[in-house]
């Protein structure tokens, strides 16, 4: 199967709700009239990312969130699949989630909410004073076969694509807000690790990964952009600029990740092992943590 994804780089105007809404349904109708079978947008997109204390209030429940943007897109000719970050109101604690949805003439869909498995607290970062994490993988069941979703530091804990590669997983989406930081070959270091980060998953397990980047400054921080898709034989396929709104399109083969699992089937391997390394696991006395 091959289908086409719209990555979206996104500078959403800071805790303005209904305006952002307002701008990702513009993006997406656009996307679909190009031809886009799904669009991706970046974490925290319908807010800001820094919002600190105001999660709570500007955090979406996901029945309205299916409803504000069947509101905000207006009716598609066309089925399209959208997948965003954005903080999601529950009954404890707010989330950093993302939601993917399905769109359309064969009806409006709200397929899969995950949670941040990871929310950083750490240098810039202080999620974990005003989200609470997820403790469910990310696996979108969609017409495109299983899709694997993740948000920002998720991805840097190589254990989860690992772990959506088991659960059958042909494509990671990955939704992100990073602040820039360090420069090397006149890109931002973090920047060139998610380059690398996506280029070795995709060799090890046959993905494609879609990267869709938060752009703008926030409370002093410059987001870095770089959106990307990094086809399975881990060479990436468009990328956006460093800094910048950015619409990518790219066409996603499916039978291209079936060729690159053939050729080096580390995969197979890992799913023929995959209870053994579950028993290891279970058995397993983790090391004191580094930090204390």
């Amino acid at each position: 199967m091959a289908f086409d994804v719209a990555v979206v780089q996104f500078c959403p105007d800071k805790g303005d709700v209904s305006g952002n809404l307002k701008r990702v349904g513009a993006a997406v109708r656009q996307a679909s009239a190009e031809g886009a079978d799904l669009v991706v947008f970046p974490e925290a997109c319908l807010t800001g990312y820094f919002l600190e204390a105001g999660v709570d209030e500007l955090a979406v429940g996901r029945d309205a969130l299916l409803e504000r943007m069947v509101q905000a897109i207006g009716p598609l000719e066309r089925q399209v699949d959208v997948a965003l970050g954005f903080y999601e109101a529950t009954d404890t604690k707010s989330t950093n989630s993302a939601a993917y949805l399905s769109l359309g003439p064969d009806g409006d869909q709200l397929l899969n909410v995950y949670r941040k498995f990871f929310p950083p607290t750490y240098h810039v970062f202080d999620e974990s004073r005003f989200v609470t994490w997820g403790d469910e993988l990310g696996v979108v069941e969609t017409r495109f076969g299983k899709v694997g979703v993740l948000i920002c530091e998720d991805m840097w804990h190589s254990v989860m694509p690992s772990l959506l590669a088991v659960a059958g997983c042909d494509m990671l989406l990955v939704h992100a807000a990073t602040p820039a930081r360090g420069f090397a070959d006149n890109k931002p270091a973090n920047l060139l690790r998610y380059e690398s980060l996506a280029s070795a998953v995709c060799l090890e397990h046959g993905f494609f990964v879609a990267l869709s980047m938060l752009v703008g400054f926030e409370g002093g921080k410059g987001l870095t952009g770089g959106s990307m898709v990094v086809g399975p034989d881990g060479n990436v396929v468009v990328q956006a600029p460093d800094l910048g709104e950015a619409a990518l399109m790219a066409t996603v083969d499916l039978e291209l990740c079936t060729q690159a699992r053939r050729r080096s089937p580390q995969l197979a391997d890992l799913m023929a092992r995959w209870h053994d390394v579950v028993a290891c696991a279970k058995r397993l006395d983790p090391a004191p943590d580094p930090l204390t």
